[in-house]
């Protein structure tokens, strides 16, 4: 089968990981489809899908779809269409990521961040840096960073005479344009990983209307240290709608160091939180932690730096992650880009010593062809689906979920996942099978995806795996919900 929405060089990169030389590739197309059903078998695309995608505009050959039973029985599929189709999956490939995780490194894993002491405690202080040695934890967050710090004071250090150093060679990755892959470098999804990942790199501003005084007080959580942060807002005349009340702000946030409102903020919003990703997100860690310590009521006589932890320091304070189970279902339910990405990365620390791109792809692509076999292995780029370049076939990712299903994290796995209609990525779907799917969503600007398991009307559990490729799909979502209703209302077995 052709490869027609997939460029050049990512077809031989694909075609060089399957183990199919390119020259046969362009000679017998087909290869590729060898336990393909023939055309002529291939079961039709049900009338609601069908007649989903002629409202949306979309093409047949736009989408690949595979649906079985997550028990493999040997049973055929009970749809099958395009399902040897390399097609960019977005946000599902996180399934990937996760079971791969899941499955090597085990539901209980937890990332530690050791605190170590470059020298004696005196007096409340602490007689040289303190250093702190980042691990990969996905959700370092601010109230967990806080209480680390307070446990540092209960220890008995009030001030630190030295630096404070942040050891973050567990990961090494270059330089990163957070705005690179869509023109927003101040959204939080597109933050780079870190070994030493505080707060996901996101800054929350919680706006706080005072009617009568006549402005909105803003705090900005974590604190950080070395910013000029504006205090306040003056708030819109009265009776301003709340509406846009981004746009109305005037913010001016692109700037490193700085936080600017030019407008200002309507009373009738009420309270409202804002994240934003600093462009300085290389600082972010070090601005939080001495932003942290300070208001903590902590002394600093040096700086806030990168460096090593020296040989031989044995950790004076460790604080752990919550566990990987947690940590999946964080990323599945809620589709969050920097988390995924640090567990996909932690793969390759824990297999070669260091967190790169090129280790943990390494480790996935072991992990696959040893666990779902060498045909159908996935082009991955950085483990989260925020791509342009990651590939997957609908029958590899569906013949992982049915090992999936069969393995002994199949809890947490299935837990992680949004259900239908309830909660998640999924919460406000308006899908007649509401309660009744655990299932995966991705969603880029050419790519619209949903994978995972459905409790059909028989009884029957099945794998659904649906792909969807093309300039409208963002439209698709239709006919990806008519997917799941047909699969969800098989009776065969009543």
């Amino acid at each position: 089968m052709p490869l027609p929405s997939v460029p050049a060089r990512l077809r031989a990169r694909f075609l060089a990981l399957v183990g199919i030389p390119l020259s046969m590739a362009l000679c017998a197309p087909a290869v590729l489809a060898a336990e393909a059903l023939p055309p002529s078998a291939a079961p039709a695309l049900p009338p609601a899908v069908t007649a989903a995608l002629a409202r949306a505009q979309l093409p047949a050959d736009a989408l690949s779809v595979l649906v079985v039973e997550a028990e493999p029985r040997g049973a055929k599929p009970r749809l099958s269409w395009q399902p040897e189709r390399p097609m960019n999956p977005a946000s599902v490939m996180k399934l990937v990521t996760t079971f791969a995780a899941l499955d090597q490194l085990g539901p209980a894993y937890t990332w530690r961040t050791p605190f170590y002491f470059g020298g004696p405690v005196q007096a409340g202080v602490l007689r040289g840096p303190l250093y702190i040695q980042g691990q990969g934890d996905p959700r370092l967050v601010m109230e967990r960073l806080w209480l680390a710090l307070r446990r540092l004071q209960a220890m008995g250090v009030r001030s630190i005479e030295g630096d404070i150093v942040l050891d973050r060679s567990a990961f090494a990755l270059a330089a990163h344009d957070p705005g690179l892959f869509d023109g927003e470098p101040l959204r939080p999804y597109n933050v780079a990983p870190d070994a030493l990942l505080v707060n996901y790199k996101s800054l929350v501003m919680g706006f706080l209307p005072d009617v009568k005084g006549g402005l909105a007080r803003i705090q900005y959580d974590p604190p950080l240290a070395g910013m000029a942060l504006q205090a306040s807002v003056p708030l819109a005349p009265e009776g301003t709608p709340c509406g846009d009340w981004h746009t109305r702000l005037q913010a001016s946030l692109e700037l490193p160091g700085r936080m600017d409102f030019a407008g200002s903020y309507p009373a009738a919003c009420g309270e409202r939180n804002w994240s934003v990703a600093p462009v300085d997100g290389a600082r972010f860690a070090a601005r939080a932690i001495e932003g942290m310590w300070r208001e903590l009521g902590g002394q600093l006589g040096g700086v806030v730096r990168d460096g090593r932890v020296p040989a031989g320091l044995a950790p004076a304070l460790v604080i752990e992650s919550e566990t990987l189970a947690q940590v999946v279902r964080d990323i599945n339910k809620y589709s969050n880009n920097v988390m995924a990405q640090q567990v996909f990365l932690t793969m390759g620390w824990q297999r070669s010593g260091v967190g790169s791109w090129d280790s943990a792809q390494a480790a996935l692509r072991q992990w696959w062809q040893q666990r779902v076999g060498a045909q159908a292995l996935p082009v991955v780029e950085n483990g989260a689906g925020l791509s342009r370049e990651e590939r997957v076939t609908a029958q590899g990712l569906a013949r992982m979920l049915q090992l999936a299903w069969a393995s002994p994290v199949m809890p947490e796995f299935l837990a992680s996942m949004p259900v239908l209609g309830v909660d998640g990525t999924l919460r406000r779907s308006q899908a007649r099978a509401s309660g009744q799917a655990h299932l995966k969503t991705g969603t880029l600007r050419d790519a619209s995806a949903i994978a995972g398991f459905v409790h059909a009307a028989s009884g029957r559990r099945y794998v659904l795996v649906a792909l969807v490729n093309d300039p409208r799909a963002a439209a698709a979502r239709p006919t990806l919900e008519a997917l799941v209703e047909w699969v969800a209302g098989d009776l065969a077995a009543r």
